[in-house]
């Protein structure tokens, strides 16, 4: 692969390295020059530009990414188009990562030019979360390379699978000494139910009993009749020692315990045993809180059809020091989140004059739709039932575009004020405690992917994070943000929208790897004209 300059008049079949503005042209980086565009480029008067030519056994960046992502993928993930170099990988289901992180760190050692990025190993992931990411730096990477890369990769085990929630039943056994609350029991069952939900798991039975290793004992035999997946043990008294109340009740019902405490606080006092082939687990007391702790990382793995084992657990002390920050995966506060916890009101800003186009960019065509219908549908993909759009100028004609979409409409009556005019009256609407993705109606190459990404990011991360696309190393729109945000949000004036919020809180941004459709926006004629260039995107 060749770098640089080269005289228009030579360019034919070069990649170009940066995009490209030069009076009406629009080129962004990566496109092949044709005659044609070398042609227009020299009507330009443009005299050189700085390209790539690959070498016969050169490796597209996209194909380069496509082999090594399919070489690295197991089941239960799915593989996004390559573009720009980039395959990211999504999860197909709810379950948990699997990663093989040696074989990975090798394949990041081989060459600057190949990197993959994954998702922490054993980390949750919801239903269209990204896993991992897979970025081939420059424009193309020798054949021989690339071969090296995918044999490295491949093995009978894959090094990225997902290992799906598989709906266990769980049995809970509590035990109580005077002074105890019954109320404190029931906040116990509903915070267990609740923590099992999340990891697909359904909690079919519970006993309460006195704090006695007999009556344990009793109770665990019990509950073995219901063919049960997992036991869950929490006593009036925390366990301190292998020989405490619950331990010997286990033991006493016939079960043997595996292993005591574990290197992640909070949750230090968990136990680990079996009762014949089912699991049983000592839960430390600070299971009773839906804050995460010890106990959520072992029933993630135990939810996943995965054995726990002693070294496992002892093998949690790097990263067992659980802190309250947005970007975890897992924040303390809650248990793995679920979509429904953290809704989502998706407003698309559709009320602008349009002053700088000369006519309302919304209305006209692209691909055979108006504009606007194909930044609406892309959000209503990812999203269904909760779009609402913001009409303002013309709205009768924007309305009207968006004929049959299952939308919300909200009128912006002084949309002639600007962008915070628009934003505000959509915030207006907006239900108390849901997040709000804030898109722009004149951006209609941000696909559903992206949405989806930028959802299950914010679920995530509990719903607490600003969450903001990124490609080519800059932010784009659309942007999500939490729901105590919203009143800061509708206190901005002026024609702009929310981005100065970003520096307030720049410790709560997440950024999501996205394409280039998160920077392309339709403000003039001639970004019209370069848009009708480009195939729609899916």
């Amino acid at each position: 692969m060749r770098f640089g300059p080269l005289p228009v008049a030579d360019a034919a079949g070069a990649v170009l390295a940066h995009s490209l503005k030069a009076g009406a042209l629009r080129y962004p980086k990566g496109r092949r020059l044709t005659a044609a565009d070398l042609a227009d480029l020299a009507a330009a008067g443009v005299m050189e530009v700085v390209a790539v030519r690959l070498d016969p056994d050169d490796v597209g960046e996209d194909a380069a990414a496509s082999r090594v992502a399919q070489a690295i993928t197991g089941p239960g993930l799915a593989l996004t188009p390559a573009t720009t170099g980039r395959v990211n990988v999504m999860a197909e289901a709810g379950g948990l990562l699997l990663v093989d992180a040696a074989r990975l760190n090798r394949l990041n050692q081989m060459d600057e030019a190949v990197t993959v990025a994954t998702a922490a190993a054993f980390a949750p992931l919801a239903p269209g979360a990204m896993a991992a990411t897979i970025k081939i730096i420059p424009f193309a990477i020798p054949e021989g390379l690339a071969t090296r890369v995918e044999q490295a990769a491949r093995s009978e085990v894959p090094a990225l699978r997902l290992a799906p929630w598989r709906g266990i039943r769980a049995g809970l056994v509590q035990t109580r000494l005077p002074g105890l609350k019954a109320v404190t029991l029931d906040k116990t069952v509903a915070v267990t139910e609740a923590r099992l939900a999340q990891v697909g798991g359904t909690l079919v039975a519970e006993r309460r009993l006195a704090h006695d290793a007999a009556a344990v004992a009793g109770a665990l035999a019990d509950l073995s009749s219901l063919n049960l997946d997992l036991l869950l043990v929490i006593g009036a008294s925390a366990i301190t020692d292998r020989r405490d109340v619950l331990p010997t009740g286990i033991g006493q019902a016939g079960g043997a315990v595996l292993h005591f405490g574990m290197p992640v606080d909070p949750g230090n006092l968990m136990l680990l045993a079996r009762l014949g082939d089912v699991p049983v687990l000592g839960l430390p007391g600070c299971a009773r809180s839906p804050r995460i702790n010890g106990f959520d990382w072992i029933l993630q793995r135990v939810a996943a059809g995965l054995e726990v084992t002693p070294a496992d657990i002892m093998g949690m002390g790097v990263g067992g020091l659980l802190t309250d920050i947005p970007s975890r995966p897992m924040p303390r506060q809650r248990a793995v989140p679920a979509a429904a916890e953290f809704p989502v009101t998706t407003l698309v800003l559709a009320a602008g004059s349009a002053r700088r186009m000369g006519a309302n960019k919304l209305l006209a065509d692209y691909a055979g739709q108006p504009l606007v219908r194909h930044a609406v549908m892309a959000a209503l993909a990812a999203n269904p039932g909760r779009v609402t759009v913001v009409l303002g100028h013309q709205a009768t004609e924007v309305r009207a575009a968006l004929r049959g979409l299952d939308v919300r409409f909200i009128e912006a009556v002084d949309h002639a004020q600007g962008l915070s005019a628009s934003l505000k009256a959509g915030l207006a609407g907006v239900a108390g405690g849901t997040g709000v993705l804030v898109c722009l109606g004149d951006m209609p190459r941000v696909t559903a992917d992206t949405h989806r990404r930028l959802l299950a990011r914010f679920t995530a991360a509990a719903g607490r994070a600003i969450v903001v696309p990124v490609a080519e190393g800059r932010r784009g729109n659309p942007v999500l943000w939490p729901a105590d945000l919203v009143p800061a949000m509708a206190s901005i004036t002026g024609d702009q929208g929310a981005r100065s919020l970003l520096a307030i809180h720049a410790d709560r941004v997440v950024e999501v790897p996205s394409d280039g459709g998160v920077h392309l926006d339709v403000d003039t004629p001639d970004a019209l004209a370069a848009l009708r260039t480009l195939e729609p995107v899916a």
